[in-house]
């Protein structure tokens, strides 16, 4: 789902608002640990992640002209204090470092079969949503003025894909890590981007391309025993790289042809 999405991400140019609500869901993480250690109040850290995603997703989606800020100055802002924060708070909840270390640089070895399931049901459940309304979505997002003039709910469909993307990115930051979860949702749509296939090519490649980093990245770390949310970010890499070769081949056999 995160690969389907990072379509989205990429061509709307909108890496850096998956960066900083990646970065936001591992906050939420965090203060659930410290809510839990030092208040005595339970929060699930999968709660505290998909709420901080939104918290996230809310500002990014707000008019920052009014306050005499760009876009960029609040995406640098949230990305920044959110990655500094989740250090300050993981640094007082030492009893729970090894989730802190979880939740910035992935640990898919730890998933609990009720994370996979939610994030399973969660995926799915968007992803259906996806399909209903991809025309009007993917119209909205890629010609806005076209989607006005032809009457359709160019904000409701925004928010409706802003909201996608905090959601998914918060389940599965608080199950993943925030490194691989950044690297789905914004490498698997380059990977497919390279290629230069039609719109909905594009978005099934890049889906594919999300889940062969995921599974790829898994069995490489079983198997070399290498920490996993490293080995699915650099799987997700090697992919827009292998992209590239193909493309290039490409270019070389179509003159000949």
């Amino acid at each position: 789902m995160l690969g389907f999405l990072s379509v989205y991400v990429v061509l709307r140019r909108m890496v850096f608002v998956s960066a900083a609500v990646t970065q936001a869901a591992g906050l939420g993480v965090a203060l659930a640990f410290f809510a839990e250690i030092h208040l005595g109040t339970h929060v699930d850290p999968m709660l505290g992640a998909t709420g901080l995603s939104l918290l996230a997703t809310a500002l990014l989606m707000a008019d920052p002209s009014r306050l005499k800020l760009t876009r960029e100055s609040v995406l640098g802002l949230a990305f920044a204090f959110s990655g500094g924060a989740a250090v300050l708070v993981g640094d007082r909840i030492a009893q729970e470092a090894h989730d802190i270390q979880g939740i910035l640089f992935g640990t898919a070895v730890l998933v609990t079969p009720e994370q996979l399931a939610t994030v399973a049901g969660v995926g799915g459940v968007i992803l259906l949503i996806h399909l209903w309304w991809f025309r009007g979505i993917s119209f909205a997002s890629f010609d806005r003025v076209g989607a006005r003039v032809q009457g359709l709910p160019v904000r409701l469909l925004d928010a409706v894909l802003m909201v996608s993307i905090g959601i998914m990115v918060g389940v599965s930051a608080r199950a993943l890590g925030s490194l691989p979860v950044f690297a789905f949702s914004t490498l698997s749509a380059i990977a497919a981007l390279v290629l230069d296939l039609r719109l909905p090519w594009t978005f099934l490649f890049a889906t594919i391309a999300g889940c062969l980093s995921g599974a790829g990245g898994y069995l490489f770390a079983f198997f070399y025993d290498f920490p996993v949310g490293a080995s699915q970010t650099v799987c997700a890499s090697v992919l827009v790289g292998v992209a590239v070769l193909m493309n290039g081949l490409r270019r070389l056999i179509r003159p000949a042809h």
